[in-house]
């Protein structure tokens, strides 16, 4: 026998976004229903992330989004009395000479949206993380960029709903969704929930949860494996280093130094199984830029993948379907939920509060852009 509730919103998926649009919407005085698939909160593709957060983007919109979202994660404390594990461990981009002056483009962009900035020639970078300097024009750092706990952080956010009157319902995987004449009607883990307004948070799963209310998401999983060495094999701890010319990653964790580097012919699907194979290939790619690393004892339980929710632009998705203005969609991130959750959320429960987005132009960010690029249309977002 089924059990039924109604609520003024329906939040599908207790990752670190549906979690931020949970505790706004309960600020909003609404009534919120979390539902999510999973045993408790975060446990998709949210902590299996790599926790990193930056806000050295190439686009306005980008910028203001993440940099709103580290003031959000280093306010924590002071606002809400939570440790969400922010740390401004800094972000060191090293920059191929074919890329430098978009870079430095970028960098007075950032600057002009009040963003903590430095640029560094090849000696200064190579002072915080060593590298081999071939190809190499200079590198940039953000000093207030860094890592949030993932778990932590969505954990906070649920935790404040719920304190405010939010219901979150774990092990309530969505199974059916119908329209009515004021709203929704979902099918979740044996409940009947209706509510006016649902927010589709799902991560990669997104457009598996669109498809049964009939609608377009283009959201698939892409696996990311993340690769780690033994605790304790480094003297000291680096940042969050990237090779943008090779797409290397690096940084430490605890004892740990983690690093990664994403598999182009990756297909989408679900799969957090560590891809082996490609740890050499991984290994190969960071000893060209980090020769030492070739030196580091490697550890496999230290290992693991996860999964970003990609759309068709590695872009989030965010806004209203156009066939059904009750229907919100907040997915797609691509990577980046985690570093703009706290801003996804506000603007979402936006949308609900005030029937629009307008504190920030979003317009990049709306579903509809997708038909808008099979018309050859540009939509404003950049790398």
């Amino acid at each position: 026998m089924s059990r039924s509730t109604s609520a003024d919103v329906i939040v599908v998926g207790a990752g670190v976004v549906g979690a931020s649009c949970a505790y706004h919407l309960t600020r909003a005085s609404l009534r919120v229903l979390v539902v999510e698939a999973f045993g408790g909160p975060a446990e998709g593709s949210t902590g299996r992330s790599f926790a990193s957060i930056r806000s050295q983007w190439a686009d306005p919109l980008n910028i203001e989004m993440s940099w709103r979202s580290i003031c959000a994660f280093r306010s924590f404390p002071a606002g809400h009395g939570l440790d969400v594990g922010y740390r401004p461990t800094g972000y060191l981009l090293l920059v191929p000479d074919a890329q430098w002056p978009a870079q430095l483009a970028a960098v007075e962009l950032q600057r002009a949206h009040g963003i903590p900035v430095d640029v560094l020639d090849v000696a200064a970078a190579a002072r915080i993380t060593p590298f081999a300097a071939d190809g190499i024009a200079g590198a940039t750092w953000g000093p207030a960029d860094g890592v949030v706990d993932p778990h932590l952080a969505t954990r906070a956010y649920l935790e404040m709903a719920q304190a405010a009157g939010a219901q979150v319902r774990y092990r309530h995987r969505v199974s059916a969704i119908e329209p009515s004449k004021d709203g929704w009607s979902v099918t979740a883990g044996g409940l009947a929930c209706r509510a006016r307004y649902l927010v589709n948070a799902a991560g990669g799963w997104a457009g598996e949860v669109a498809a049964l209310a009939g609608l377009t998401v283009p959201v698939v999983h892409s696996r990311r494996n993340i690769y780690a060495t033994a605790p304790g094999a480094l003297p000291g701890r680096l940042p969050m280093t990237i090779d943008l010319g090779r797409g290397v990653y690096v940084r430490s964790e605890g004892l740990r130094l983690l690093f990664g580097v994403a598999r182009p012919d990756q297909p989408d699907g679900y799969d957090v199984s560590v891809d082996w194979p490609w740890m050499e290939t991984a290994l190969a790619l960071g000893t060209a830029r980090f020769p030492w690393l070739a030196d580091v004892p490697l550890d496999r339980s230290g290992c693991w993948a996860g999964t970003y929710e990609n759309s068709p632009d590695l872009h989030g998705i965010l806004g209203p379907d156009p066939a059904a203005p009750t229907w919100i969609n907040a997915c797609g991130f691509s990577g980046h939920g985690l570093m703009q959750a706290p801003e996804i959320g506000r603007l979402a429960a936006e949308q609900i509060r005030t029937g629009d987005i307008t504190s920030v132009d979003i317009s990049a960010l709306r579903l509809e852009r997708f038909t808008a690029t099979a018309a050859g249309e540009r939509v404003g977002l950049v790398f």
